[in-house]
């Protein structure tokens, strides 16, 4: 078992990439044997990666930074390095797109992930592990597009009005972040920096568990009240993310 390189990350990079069909094993193969522990010998985090319930050719992953010079620094080392030059080609040969990106950062103090005491399976212990089959865990990402200037009013009712409902009908609250405008530090890599976002992730322990909280919320009276009170800074209908984590994924 590997232990991550940071406990937390106040700089988060949501990343969805668009593959060709039937190559997301493939390419969660590769990153899994390959890109982990040589991203987080840079300085970054990888945090999570997933499978997209609803899209079987989506694969959604996370990374962190301490900082936006980290990320800069970090990036340019990844990308510039050996391991990158060795398997870019056979990556790249999986995508049709990768530059769905949102730039994050923690939507108040102890949002982000807390990763401590999280220890990642190494490749042998996940593919012993794994075997072929899911793991337990299950992660929800809503997505929420706001209205510009919003995003610190929206994430401070949130965490007033709707946190408390998320744990009262079995939601694991692992992150909540809204979007860091700063320049984008590594241009190479295009991030979606127009966008004005709100992002609560959610852990369950199965598909099971999540379709019993999303069942609850639908019949609270004071979940439907607060969203409809959010909703209207609202540009768009909330996107919902269903995930599950792939077997070297720290965040379950």
């Amino acid at each position: 078992m590997n232990r991550p390189s940071r406990l937390a990350s106040p700089v988060v990079e949501l990343r969805q990439y668009t593959l060709k069909p039937g190559q997301r094993e493939t390419l969660i193969a590769l990153f899994e044997r390959e890109f982990v522990e040589a991203q987080e010998a840079t300085g970054m985090t990888v945090i999570g990666q997933f499978r997209d319930l609803d899209r079987p050719d989506m694969f959604v992953w996370l990374r962190g930074f301490e900082d936006m010079e980290t990320r800069k620094d970090a990036l340019s080392a990844f990308y510039g390095g050996p391991v990158w030059a060795a398997h870019r080609d056979a990556a790249n040969a999986t995508m049709i797109d990768s530059d769905d990106v949102l730039l994050l950062k923690p939507a108040w103090r102890g949002a982000g992930f807390d990763l401590s005491g999280l220890l990642r399976p190494t490749v042998t212990e996940a593919e012993t592990m794994s075997n072929g089959s899911r793991l337990p865990g299950f992660v929800e990402i809503s997505i929420h597009h706001l209205r510009p200037g919003t995003e610190a009013g929206f994430a401070e009712r949130f965490q007033a009005e709707a946190v408390p409902q998320l744990a009262t009908n079995g939601a694991r609250l692992l992150g909540a972040f809204v979007s860091e405008h700063s320049e984008n530090t590594f241009p190479r890599l295009p991030v979606r920096a127009a966008e004005n976002i709100f992002i609560i992730v959610t852990g369950f322990v199965d598909g099971d568990a999540h379709a019993g909280h999303r069942a609850a919320l639908a019949a609270s009276s004071v979940w439907r009240a607060a969203r409809e009170t959010m909703a209207t800074v609202a540009t768009k209908p909330t996107e919902t993310l269903r995930l599950t984590p792939t077997a070297r994924s720290l965040l379950r």
